[in-house]
């Protein structure tokens, strides 16, 4: 007897998005441990909070500095061959890594070269698998397949952090990152069994004109460039509040464990959200995306007012729920509204406006902490949030961009694997 799929999980019927969908799961259930992992292999090394943001930070820096370039290949080459690449790259880093940390011999410079190292794969590798989906998904699936990914990416956020901090507490970091370095090879595996369309390959430009090209999508639509900047501040704010939280919960709240049931109640929050996601089907998206992001100022508020974890851990519940809700809905409006080809470039600016200040967030933490104190700069994260929802809110095509279809492109036929024209 076949089991029935229920509609809200139609995309999961069609073979390529389900195959990309298991392998993207399983990687990011090692990618959920990793937040946990570094950061007590981090503090155990030498116990500074600045150290740690410079381990964040050095993967970080490679990934905005190299998402335009990515942005560029993955439009430019199969993105499927693109995205294995980085797969490739990820897992010997993390593979590295962890050996050092499991055998005793790990130093913080090596901890920062191969994070820089994954940074920069990841850099190619988001891009490449934005401008893929919509070549694995019928157009009418297309915000379930989003879902579905913010689904696949709060499950890791739920399973990994708690993963994590069991192998923590009970072997050391460096077992998480060893499970994370085999979640890539699983990956690569289920990418290679995709049959893609064969490559539309662009006429060859010069690399500027490529990019000048991507940027000219962005700036023309008032709705992206705004929400990027947004994203850009919002992204700073919590990149303050992860590294102070796994802070203050070493130092007051009850080490790892403290920290890891935090980290998963946002996924546990994007959980609901994801499911919401699958049934919403607003007029207006991206007004519906972006009246949650203000939540995103509960959880460094409480913790600046020394609520216990469980009380932290509800507050990231409310905005785990309210991101799962936003991204679907965004990547969706971005691949009904970007013309096909540009996708993986406009996707590149999107992260690198996004992450582009996350590293300044990071390195300067520790140093702002210190000068003005530990509550206070959770204060300004929290008021970064607020005030940053409201004027994006003000933006009028923001509140009232609709659904649109996807952009058509030329039709092609499915062959094993990616072809070239």
């Amino acid at each position: 007897m076949r089991l029935r799929v229920p509609e809200a999980l139609g995309a999961l019927r069609e073979r390529e998005f389900r195959l990309l969908f298991i392998g993207q799961a399983i990687s990011l259930l090692g990618d959920g441990m990793v937040g946990v992992a570094l950061a007590f292999a981090v503090l155990d090394l030498t116990g500074s909070v600045s150290d740690l943001g410079f381990v964040f930070g050095a993967r970080t820096v490679p990934l905005v500095v190299f998402l335009l370039v990515g942005g560029v290949f993955a439009d430019r080459l199969p993105r499927r061959a693109v995205m294995l690449t980085a797969d490739a790259v990820r897992l010997v880093t993390q593979g590295v890594i962890a050996a050092l940390l499991i055998s005793g011999h790990a130093r913080l410079w090596e901890l920062v070269v191969t994070q820089a190292l994954y940074g920069t794969a990841t850099a190619f590798f988001n891009p490449a698998s934005t401008g893929l989906i919509p070549t694995v998904v019928s157009a009418a699936r297309l915000q379930q397949a989003n879902a579905l990914r913010g689904l696949s990416m709060a499950a890791g956020n739920v399973a990994g952090p708690a993963l994590a901090g069991v192998l923590v507490a009970t072997a050391s970091p460096g077992w998480a990152l060893a499970v994370d370095s085999a979640s890539f090879g699983v990956s690569a595996f289920y990418l290679a069994r995709l049959r893609l369309p064969a490559h539309e390959r662009l006429p060859v430009k010069p690399f500027l004109h490529d990019l000048h090209e991507g940027w000219q999508e962005v700036a023309s639509r008032t709705w992206v460039w705004s929400i990027l900047l947004f994203a850009g501040v919002g992204n700073m704010a919590g990149a303050v509040f992860f590294i102070l939280g796994a802070y203050v919960a070493k130092r007051s709240l009850g080490g790892a464990g403290a920290w890891a049931l935090i980290t998963a109640a946002f996924g546990i929050g994007s959980i609901v959200g994801g499911i919401l996601a699958l049934h919403l089907r607003p007029r207006r998206p991206l007004l519906t995306a972006n009246l949650g992001l203000a939540f995103f100022a509960i959880p460094p508020a409480l913790l600046a007012l020394g609520v216990p974890a469980i009380g932290v851990a509800a507050g990231g519940l409310l905005s785990g729920l309210a991101g799962a809700v936003f991204n679907p809905l965004w990547e969706t409006s971005l691949q009904r509204h970007i013309p096909r080809a540009a996708l993986s470039r406009v996707s590149a600016y999107d992260w690198l406006v996004s992450l582009a200040l996350a590293p300044v967030g990071q390195m300067l933490v520790g140093p702002i902490a210190a000068s003005v104190g530990v509550n206070a700069t959770l204060w300004g994260a929290a008021a970064i949030f607020v005030v940053g929802a409201a004027a994006t809110l003000m933006v009028r095509e923001v509140r009232e961009l609709g659904n649109g279809e996807v952009v058509p492109q030329v039709e092609q036929q499915m062959v094993d694997g990616e072809g070239e024209r």
